[in-house]
């Protein structure tokens, strides 16, 4: 989807306005910043941790309450189902990925070089990695849709208003683009010309262009698949890959686990709300 961060509001917020609404802003530009610059998926996921302690505070303030008309606040919710769902879907896919480089290198560990298992086990794990990847897909389809929900939402002028809602606006917006940048790192690339494979070839071994975790097993566990004589010094480097991976899923289950108790602390804040 290559999820854009665009912005949402119409207008600025009030020259007075509170601490804690500052902070949500503040957050939402540190936030957005580190999308445009870092190439760390766990960088994304603090930033929304700390960015929903902050909404939540803010959700509680009488402003927030007062300047809230009942649509914003279905509007708003509609917002947060959308991202726990997302979330959880997230969760799923990096959990299913953990448990079958768990399988591949358990398998690695067990078998000795050479042995023809070996491409098998490899083979296996490439039929769960596909299959993964197409629900990866559906998951980019489903957030096309949302960004263009979001996107869509039409602001009134009152400043005050605007202000508070379109920051919750532009918080679903950055935490979608977030979701999008997670599920692509575990995205197999698309299936590239000859010529165009080349090129990238060239411009990865050149250093222009660098790896990440998931496409460098990628690599690896193809050579392995394709191999005929698997020798141990080639094994050991896979492990060495793998572990490093599971290592950065793991990291990455923790961090999305905390953001989804974050998005569901602000929803029923929210519903607490509007069933006043």
């Amino acid at each position: 989807m290559a999820a854009s961060i665009g912005h949402v509001r119409s207008s600025s917020l009030p020259s007075s306005i509170h601490p804690l609404v500052a902070s949500v802003e503040e957050q939402l530009s540190r936030l957005k910043a580190s999308q445009d610059t870092s190439s760390s998926i766990s960088c994304g996921l603090g930033g929304l941790k700390e960015l929903y302690e902050r909404v939540d505070d803010l959700v509680h303030l009488p402003l927030t309450q007062q300047a809230l008309c009942h649509e914003q606040l279905e509007d708003v919710l509609e917002g947060s189902f959308r991202l726990l769902d997302v979330c959880g879907t997230t969760i799923d896919v990096f959990s299913r990925m953990r448990e079958s480089v768990q399988v591949v290198e358990s398998s690695l560990r067990r078998r000795s070089s050479g042995e023809s298992g070996l491409a098998n086990e490899v083979r296996a794990f490439m039929v769960t990695r596909n299959e993964l990847n197409k629900m990866i897909c559906q998951c980019f389809k489903s957030l096309k849709g949302m960004d263009r929900k979001c996107k869509s939402t039409v602001l009134d002028k009152d400043s005050e208003m605007v202000a508070v809602f379109s920051m919750l606006k532009e918080a679903e917006e950055i935490s979608l683009a977030v979701f999008d940048s997670l599920l692509s790192f575990l995205s197999l690339p698309k299936p590239r010309s000859k010529l165009t494979a080349l090129l990238h070839s060239k411009r990865a071994s050149s250093g222009e262009v660098e790896a990440n975790e998931a496409q460098k097993v990628d690599a690896e566990l193809g050579l392995m698949k394709s191999g005929k004589d698997i020798k141990l010094v080639q094994v050991q480097k896979v492990l060495k890959g793998l572990e490093a991976f599971q290592s950065t899923i793991k990291e990455t289950e923790e961090e999305l686990e905390c953001v989804f108790r974050r998005l569901l602390k602000t929803r029923v804040s929210l519903l607490n709300i509007l069933n006043r």
